[in-house]
């Protein structure tokens, strides 16, 4: 068995579907996982991949032209899933998404939809709860703050809600989990970005003294 990794990141992720696909070595003999890898097992090969923003984009083009782009939302939402197999359940609901387009999302029977649906379905509400109950703290500065720690890398699916409701405020919702945060300046375009260990440090000092 050849099993091939890369980071937990979205870009990541779609090389590794691409590269895995190319490699012509034969889908059952491969296996596709996020790292870090814990406990690699016996008589496996592991294959490294680098993200490779052509690759990333040629695969997300190919789901949403050749699939649909409900499929490739199901996609999305279950690579930002934080089960340890996800990658693998994508790889295989692409084998029969690209097979059969038409009826691939509504395919819920099916082995290799199913997982892909629940784990999408799982981020969806998950999402959707931070978005309901999220609060912001104002900082010194006047600057909105709300912190998550969600079990799912979902700060790309909820920052845009408040983009809608709070246009032309300063605000952050930070990830504590991964330390990322989504960053929107008054009037302007919201940013993800991972913190260092000084803005980090620099935040939890600011907060302590608001």
């Amino acid at each position: 068995m050849i099993i091939y990794t890369c980071k937990d990141q979205f870009e990541d992720m779609m090389t590794c579907i691409y590269d895995a696909w190319a490699s012509k070595e034969g889908h059952k003999n491969i296996r596709l996982m996020t790292e870090p890898v814990y406990e690699p097992e016996l008589f496996c090969q592991y294959r490294h991949v680098d993200s490779d923003p052509d690759k990333s984009r040629k695969v997300v083009r190919s789901i949403q032209r050749q699939i649909s782009f409900p499929a490739y939302q199901m996609v999305f939402r279950c690579a930002m899933s934080c089960l340890p197999d996800k990658l693998d359940r994508i790889y295989r609901f692409l084998l029969l998404g690209f097979s059969c387009p038409k009826e691939a999302v509504s395919m819920l029977q099916h082995p290799y939809v199913f997982p892909v649906f629940e784990a999408s379905r799982a981020v969806q509400n998950e999402t959707h709860h931070f978005r309901e109950f999220l609060r912001f703290q104002a900082l010194p500065g006047g600057i909105l703050t709300a912190h998550i720690e969600p079990k799912s890398n979902i700060l790309s699916l909820l920052f845009p809600a408040f983009d809608d409701r709070l246009p032309s405020e300063n605000w952050m919702i930070v990830d504590d989990m991964r330390r990322t945060a989504a960053v929107h300046p008054a009037d302007g375009e919201t940013y993800l970005t991972a913190l260092t260990d000084s803005e980090w440090a620099r935040l939890s000092h600011t907060e302590e003294s608001a």
